[in-house]
């Protein structure tokens, strides 16, 4: 039987986040944020106490891209997302398993957010973050790391809430996992991003040695076709071969749209080098448009969903559109990446092929992409887009002490450039030999508490009623 728990205090942290290159995708550009951390002390039922810890950049105008929100509501809503969490995982006070507590406050959490004109996506954020953390202090007081603990089934994964599945193939799924040792990185090509020459795509100093690439669309069929002809006559200038991902962030507005822009990866011989190396393409339309368009006449180019995934239900009714995949972030929850994987095996029979994909909001160094990398290693992501690699400068405002206790920590996964410790990236690849060394959640210590101001309490959103 897996352990059983309860929550005994739930603390919010932030720091400063500055970008060291601005990065626009979708409808927004980022040059700064704010990192979230996450801290929780547990009681496991004949344990004792345990302390865990998470850690996840606030991202303005992902999960709720309404263009009435400025970017600062839109922070409030993940701000307010997090407090409503907080008070239903303290509410239960009884002993439950890590899953039985984010099955039992899901559903509650997606109402309350609900009353306060916050989308599903956006209230998932709040569970998502703290059960990293549950988890992280459940394997810390169990003394064993992420892998082993998962593939027994610790956290008590079972199909409550996903009737089209039953516990036996979760347990299954589980219990076959074989961490990867090495997971590639996709690099990102924002929209303002340089494309030719001196740190260009194609420039090893830029791209880290990648052979995976996600370039951005901004929604318009010919600008994106422009755009994509010189990015992929600059990649066909390394000398090695890519695999290409696109991702329009819920840029293009409806079907019509999409056609035109898969009719010219089809028959434009300018992005035949893209479209030959085209693995899928990532939320193309809003969620709401995806929803109520079936693309079964595009399906061959392989289509998943990403803002769209904002419920256990979301994958199977993507799968009932003409969508394969599904993407793995755990800013959208660590336990629905592992039933939509479990889905995704379970699903790929008879010729049929279903996978679930790593893609990176923007994962920090230290907690936030430790802690990403380790779940898209558990469940079988051979390579996952990493963005603060190259859109922010190391552990950016980490105090060196943190940074260099990390390093030390976790010598393959980072390195010291000059006064910066940053991602160590291996022929393209990340290594996960370290996270899984130690007790806990891909992480054998915590970051600095005591160098952290409490994360900023929300102001009240402004309805877009209220605006008119």
């Amino acid at each position: 039987m897996p352990p059983r728990l309860a929550v005994k205090d739930i603390a919010f942290f932030e720091r400063p986040l500055v970008f060291a290159r601005p990065f626009r995708f979708g409808a927004v550009t980022i040059t700064a944020s704010t990192q979230l951390f996450v801290r929780v002390e547990i009681e496991v039922e004949g344990k004792g106490r345990s302390t865990g810890a998470s850690a996840e950049m606030l991202a303005p105008k992902w999960f709720d891209k309404r263009p009435h929100l400025t970017d600062p509501q839109s922070l409030d809503g993940l701000r307010r997302s997090l407090a409503s969490a907080r008070e239903l995982y303290l509410a239960n006070t009884g002993f439950e398993t890590a899953f039985g507590l984010h099955a039992a406050c899901i559903g509650p959490q997606v109402a309350a957010c609900a009353a306060e004109d916050i989308p599903p996506l956006a209230a998932g954020f709040g569970p998502a973050e703290i059960d990293k953390a549950i988890l992280d202090a459940l394997l810390r007081a169990a003394g064993v790391n992420f892998f082993d603990g998962m593939a027994g089934n610790i956290a008590g994964v079972d199909a409550r809430l996903t009737p089209d599945l039953d516990d036996a193939a979760i347990a299954r799924f589980l219990s076959a996992r074989q961490r990867l040792e090495r997971v590639a990185v996709r690099h990102t090509v924002g929209m303002d991003d340089k494309v030719e020459g001196e740190g260009g795509v194609a420039d090893r100093n830029e791209n880290a040695g990648a052979r995976y690439f996600k370039l951005k669309l901004n929604g318009d069929p010919a600008h994106d076709a422009a755009r994509l002809a010189q990015i992929g006559s600059e990649l066909a200038k390394l000398p090695y071969t890519t695999r290409i991902t696109l991702d329009a962030n819920e840029q293009y507005a409806d079907l019509a749209a999409l056609n035109a822009l898969v009719d010219r990866l089809d028959d434009d011989p300018a992005l035949q080098s893209i479209s030959a190396n085209l693995l899928y393409i990532e939320q193309p339309m809003p969620r709401d448009i995806t929803k109520a368009s079936p693309i079964w006449r595009l399906a061959a180019r392989n289509f998943i969903i990403d803002e769209a995934d904002d419920s256990y239900d979301a994958f199977p009714q993507a799968r009932a559109l003409g969508y394969r995949g599904i993407s793995s972030k755990s800013c959208k929850g660590i336990y629905k990446s592992v039933i939509n994987a479990t889905r995704a095996a379970a699903w790929s029979v008879d010729g049929a092929s279903y996978f679930i994909s790593g893609e990176d909001l923007t994962c920090q160094a230290g907690l936030g992409v430790q802690q990403d990398l380790a779940l898209g290693a558990l469940i079988g992501v051979p390579h996952a887009e990493r963005n603060g690699h190259h859109y922010v400068d190391g552990f950016a405002d980490t105090p060196a002490d943190e940074a260099d206790a990390f390093l030390t920590a976790h010598p393959d996964l980072y390195a010291r450039d000059g006064s910066k410790v940053r991602l160590a990236i291996h022929d393209g690849d990340l290594l996960t030999g370290s996270i899984a060394a130690a007790a806990g959640f891909a992480s054998s210590i915590h970051p600095d508490w005591s160098t952290m101001q409490p994360l900023k309490r929300p102001t009240p959103r402004v309805s877009q009623e209220q605006t008119v």
